[in-house]
């Protein structure tokens, strides 16, 4: 079709695709396609979300859309009754805050990418008035520092009404408003500045002066104020519409953020000043003389994540800085001991509950009060921080600090299961982990701090700790889903996702396949797991094609990143990059087990055969190449030279070698201070090898790093043990999971969760009560004993049935509760 026609011609297509098919295939969105379409979603149906939507996106006609910028959107109207129901749909680019008359409702999209980009559905029926109403909507394009895992196309809003509502509220009509806020403007971080590797986005600063205080009420004069302009699309539309598009609208399929509020306890730290604590707990203010600087460090006394809010009156002229960081450092750092008394380190940060000799470092905010009464300010980004300092300077009025306090928002996570024993400290560590699990979740699993990044090797033990903590695979869910939409061409998946900065790690892809396998034991959603097979296949292929002729993986591109252990540079196990390492070789063995696994559930003999034999293939040759008879060892390649606790737990993990044999390597791998050593990471596979081989009643003997961190003052659990960049690392939050698989010994027996093993490790306990949240319904297992006489008594789900196995023997166990003694 030559220039001319095609001119003609696509825009009669587009007309005749938005008036035509919207009405005839694709109407407005009625409450009951809405609910179908949240719930086609997350099947096999997705009709539903082939539709164009009735609202426009919108955007500032003269700012650019690229760049930095913070934009006010509201809309008036007038109600003569308040109905019952007032749902809208709503969605931005990058970032929205949503008010109804003042009144904050939401803030969105949930994370995602262009071809999968959420929208929200809410009712604000119980905010709205008789007479006037005013939507507002603050969307912030956090522009070229925006964190890694922001995707974006341009600065843009869209909301729209449901079929049934009593006026037209959708974005594209020529009754909204818009001005880009002029009183903000970003503070960029880089590693640099930091100390350490950044990308979670930069700090906000704000100039009350030009901000236009009051514009979300009712009322507000907005007549200065321009009208929107469409944006850079021709129309809104769902996944899977037959026309192309920027933003592809899903629906949101995980539930709005918990908030609650969390108030600072304490004040440790001041200067030119005698500060009055009371505007913390929010009984009264504190003033700040004019012409005065001072500086305020609280405490809120442990690891927190969220938007922390300050209410503020006067101070016209000041300036206040607002440092938020996870612990304190030295001032003069030192080389201290490690946990286990052998190792030297540069230690930064000390005991975090030791304020003496330390400053804090990190992100910031400004503000530059305009000398209004009650001002407030939220940031724009998470701020994740035990402690916060204030440094202000007034001019020549006084400053009001009226309240201050955060808003912890994370993933709504809650605490079903339940491990007490006769160890305060194994409480201590169910705690403290159980925290830094919340606090890594929130529209992704991430850390909170530095990245707020999704990575496959974090998420998958962040999965399995909060499905058996809580029961709520909604999240899990979600991480698999996005990290199938993150394979580039070749088949891998990306390393961390959502992402715009692409980063590979190919031995990640195959722990998405065992993230997968782990759903398919847990959960009977087998319409969800076979959506994947596709994508495993794909990245099994890749990882086929390097096989070279000893049999072993080799050529391996990307970052081969198995561990942060000294002995691994960069993380890389030898042999990864120039070839034939047993540890990814093995890595790859496990995935393609539990492939064939998946596989042969669907009836896909003939490519669940192919994998189990190709995985019987490398393995034989692992063990022909690598195995060294004098240390009875898998060394690291065919050399021979290098030996790591890594790849033999993958040994014994894969069964490379004999069953009879593996109880035996997993004593030389506790035993052998030469192997390059497991972090706190990668421990979580160790101790599935220690399960594994019959030896968990020595887990509670290995929370050495655990405990080293509580001792330190340390309130969630970091990176790693030792001086850790992060405090929050969700990946170190395993204990939670290992004290109900491991010492409590519950997990699936079959595929579906639809039979339960029981096999408990209670090592030195005496006693413990574990419940874990199985669908049917709460697993209870009692535990009380010593060495001559146990009692197991165990209380199972409607319909679950499955075995207790204490040492050589096998009991079944079924619904309801049953007491079992051995001696």
């Amino acid at each position: 079709m030559n220039r001319t026609l095609h001119s003609i011609f696509r825009p009669v297509c587009l007309f005749l695709l938005l008036v035509g098919t919207s009405v005839l295939f694709f109407p407005r969105l009625s409450e009951a396609q809405e609910s179908s379409v949240e719930v086609n979603f997350q099947g096999k149906d997705y009709t539903q979300l082939k539709h164009a939507w009735t609202a426009q996106w919108i955007t500032h006609p003269e700012a650019s859309t690229l760049d930095y910028g913070v934009f006010l959107f509201r809309k008036d109207f007038t109600l003569t009754a308040i109905p019952d129901s007032f749902r809208v749909f709503l969605s931005a680019d990058n970032r929205y805050r949503f008010y109804v008359n003042g009144t904050f409702i939401c803030s969105g999209p949930a994370e995602g990418d262009l071809l999968n980009w959420r929208y929200e559905t809410t009712d604000i029926a119980p905010y709205l008035l008789k007479g006037k109403n005013t939507l507002a909507m603050e969307v912030i394009n956090f522009g070229e520092y925006r964190k890694a895992a922001q995707q974006t196309f341009q600065t843009a809003l869209i909301l729209q009404g449901d079929k049934n509502l009593p006026l037209n509220v959708n974005t594209g009509t020529m009754t909204w408003k818009v001005i880009r806020d002029a009183a903000y403007e970003d503070i960029p971080f880089v590693s640099d500045s930091l100390g350490a590797y950044y990308a979670a986005g930069p700090g906000d600063k704000m100039d009350g002066k030009k901000h236009p205080w009051g514009w979300k009420q009712p009322g507000y004069d907005d007549s200065d104020w321009l009208r929107p302009k469409k944006a850079t699309v021709e129309f809104a539309v769902g996944r899977g519409f037959l026309y192309g598009s920027t933003w592809f609208l899903v629906p949101r399929t995980i539930p709005f953020m918990e908030r609650e509020t969390q108030r600072f306890p304490k004040i440790i730290r001041s200067e030119n000043m005698d500060p009055d604590p009371a505007f913390l707990n929010g009984t009264g203010h504190l003033v700040i003389p004019s012409n005065t600087t001072i500086s305020l460090l609280l405490d809120q006394t442990f690891h927190t994540t969220g938007y922390p809010e300050l209410t503020y009156s006067k101070g016209k002229n000041s300036r206040i800085k607002i440092t938020y960081a996870e612990a304190l450092f030295k001032t003069t750092p030192s080389y201290e001991n490690t946990s286990d008394g052998n190792l030297s380190y540069y230690d930064l940060k000390g005991n975090r509950n030791i304020f003496k000799n330390k400053e804090i470092r990190g992100i910031y905010d400004i503000l530059l009060p305009d000398g209004g009464d009650h001002r407030s300010f939220v940031p724009w980004g998470r701020r994740t921080y035990r402690f916060v300092q204030f440094e202000i300077k007034t001019g020549n009025e006084p400053l009001i600090l009226e309240d201050y306090h955060s808003v912890y928002t994370v993933y709504p996570f809650q605490q079903k299961a339940r491990f007490e024993s006769d160890d305060t400290l194994l409480t201590r560590i169910w705690q403290v982990a159980w925290r830094t699990i919340r606090n890594s979740a929130a529209e992704t699993y991430m850390d909170p701090y530095y990245e707020q990044l999704q990575y496959i090797g974090d998420t998958r033990i962040e999965a399995l700790v909060s499905l058996c903590v809580s029961g709520d695979d909604r999240l899990m869910r979600k991480a698999i889903r996005q990290f199938d939409n993150s394979r580039i061409p070749d088949g891998l998946t990306q390393s961390r996702y959502p992402a715009y900065i692409t980063q590979i790690i190919p031995p990640y892809s195959l722990l998405w396949i065992d993230m997968i396998h782990d759903y398919f034991m847990y959960r009977n959603d087998p319409g969800f797991i076979r959506d994947f097979l596709p994508g495993i296949s794909d990245v099994l292929e890749w990882f086929e094609r390097h096989i070279d002729s000893t049999g072993l993986l080799s050529g391996l591109e990307w970052w081969n990143f198995t561990d942060w252990a000294r002995g691994f540079p960069n993380g890389i196990p030898p042999g990864a990059d120039k070839g034939h390492s047993a540890n990814v070789s093995l890595q790859f063995v496990i995935a393609l087990k539990n492939a064939a696994e998946l596989f042969d559930f669907f009836g896909l003999k003939e490519k669940a055969g192919k994998y189990r034999t190709l995985a019987t293939r490398i393995s034989e040759q692992v063990t022909r190449l690598c195995y060294d008879p004098g240390r009875k060892m898998i060394a690291e390649t065919p050399e021979k030279k290098i030996f790591s606790q890594h790849t033999n737990v993958f040994a014994i993990l894969a069964d490379v070698l004999p069953k009879s044999e593996q109880q035996a390597l997993m004593n030389r791998i506790l035993t052998d201070s030469s192997l390059i050593q497991a972090t706190i990471y990668f421990r979580f596979y160790l101790f599935r090898a220690l399960q594994k081989t019959g030896m968990g009643n020595r887990y509670t003997e290995m929370l050495g790093p655990w405990t080293h961190m509580i001792r330190n003052g340390m309130t969630t659990f970091g990176e790693t043990d030792i001086n850790p960049r992060s405090e929050c690392h969700g990946w170190s939050a395993s204990p939670c999971f290992d004290f109900l698989h491991t010492i409590a010994g519950i997990y699936p027996g079959s595929p579906g969760f639809s039979t339960v093993i029981i096999q408990p490790n209670p090592g030195n306990l005496s006693r413990f009560h574990a419940a874990f949240p199985h669908p049917g319904g709460m697993i209870i297992v009692d535990y009380s004993g010593n060495n001559n006489k146990k009692t197991f008594t165990v209380t199972l789900p409607p319909g679950l049935r499955g075995y207790l196995i204490e040492g050589k023997r096998t009991i079944p166990v079924n619904h309801g509760k049953q007491t079992i003694p051995i001696k």
